[in-house]
């Protein structure tokens, strides 16, 4: 899948969770909606693209779920 497309995606899931107050509890959030709903494949892709490219595009509160709580493995 087009790193793009995962990124659009992930945004989508990120404006979902904007509206809890509890920063930490909207990263875990994320993070288990990625973890439960995207395959293993896409995971690692914007894995890798936060890790290869500071998750350029991504929201700030994306890239943190994705640092601290995604499943990759």
């Amino acid at each position: 899948m087009q790193t793009e497309q995962l990124i659009k995606m992930a945004n989508q899931v990120g404006d979902f969770f904007e509206s809890y107050p509890d920063q930490v509890q909207a990263q875990q959030g994320i993070a288990e909606h990625l973890n439960r709903f995207w395959a293993l494949a896409m995971r690692r892709q914007i894995a890798a693209h936060v890790k290869e490219a500071n998750g350029v595009g991504l929201h700030a509160k994306v890239i943190s779920a994705i640092s601290s709580y995604l499943e990759v493995e």
